[in-house]
């Protein structure tokens, strides 16, 4: 735990703001610093222990994946090394978990793509047979393969507030038909594109989530993170097939391992509710997490 990394204190650049794992500082007017930290949410809350090499394992997939996807959508990445631009005292902070990118204009809304029935997509088609506004046949199950992806865009929240799934139309009245139309095909094409690679490392990828932002030109550019365990519902493709026709949750490479132990998790001798202050997580549980984090870069990288 001593190499963990919790939350930066980078004193040289001035804070813009911490979310759920990523502390942002200023460089200038025009970029910014991210540093993945080792903190981990689940159901919206930020635990209280760190998961020690998640936020260098994120980072590295990150990159990966904007290299491998560049050819779509422009992204964020500047090129420069986030190392030169701390101090020298806080390279260590930096080194590994850290992106030196563009500043943007964030949209607001979550593009998320499912190419399968799971979460909160299962428990809506449970009760309207439809995600989002988008209708899906009969007869579709937990972890069922979608006929084809689709977008079922949210509202970002603020940190411990829950993201709140909207319809499409609504996206169109927020941002404009245009941008939202480009927004869904561009976010379509990325899933589509990951997933199929996955699938040759043996990887299904669930659904994702994609954050945009536009450039000073108006440029849709693809930001923050991209196909982490974070972001993204990591599957194995081995063990799917059984867990499937058992109606059960898919073994995963994401922190659905750590979700199902918070489900079960109890604080004063009750059910954890799911608000603030989060449970203490045991040290067989965040060496757990860490590994099904490292099994999923090795996995696709191998």
């Amino acid at each position: 735990m001593s190499n963990a990394l919790h939350t930066s204190s980078i004193t040289s650049l001035p804070l813009l703001a911490r979310g759920k794992v990523r502390d942002n500082y200023a460089v200038g007017d025009d970029r910014i610093l991210m540093v993945a930290s080792d903190r981990i949410s689940a159901f919206d809350v930020i635990m209280g222990e760190p998961i020690p090499g998640k936020g260098a394992l994120l980072t590295q997939m990150a990159l990966f994946w904007f290299d491998k996807l560049k050819g779509i959508v422009p992204n964020h990445l500047t090129g420069d090394a986030p190392e030169s631009v701390v101090a020298p005292g806080e390279v260590a902070q930096v080194q590994g978990r850290s992106m030196l990118v563009k500043r943007l204009k964030p949209l607001p809304v979550e593009a998320v793509v499912r190419g399968y029935l799971a979460g909160s997509g299962w428990a809506e088609y449970q009760q309207s047979r439809s995600v989002c506004g988008v209708p899906l046949p009969e007869g579709l199950s937990n972890a069922s393969k979608l006929p084809e992806p689709i977008f079922t865009p949210a509202a970002k929240a603020e940190v411990g507030e829950h993201d709140e799934n909207i319809s499409f139309e609504q996206v169109e009245k927020t941002i404009g038909p245009e941008l939202a139309a480009q927004m869904r095909d561009v976010s379509i094409a990325l899933y589509k594109a990951a997933a199929d690679y996955a699938l040759t490392k043996g990887i299904i990828i669930a659904d994702t989530k994609f954050e945009f932002g536009l450039d000073a030109d108006g440029k849709l550019t693809l930001m923050d993170e991209v196909l982490t365990p974070d972001s993204s519902r990591y599957w194995p493709l081995e063990g799917y097939e059984a867990a499937f026709k058992a109606g059960a949750n898919p073994p995963s490479y994401d922190k659905q391992y750590l979700r199902d132990w918070l489900e079960t998790a109890q604080v004063d001798g009750k059910p954890w509710g799911k608000t603030a202050p989060a449970p203490v997580l045991p040290a067989e549980v965040i060496e757990g997490t860490s590994g099904k984090y490292r099994e999923a870069l090795e996995g696709l990288t191998r």
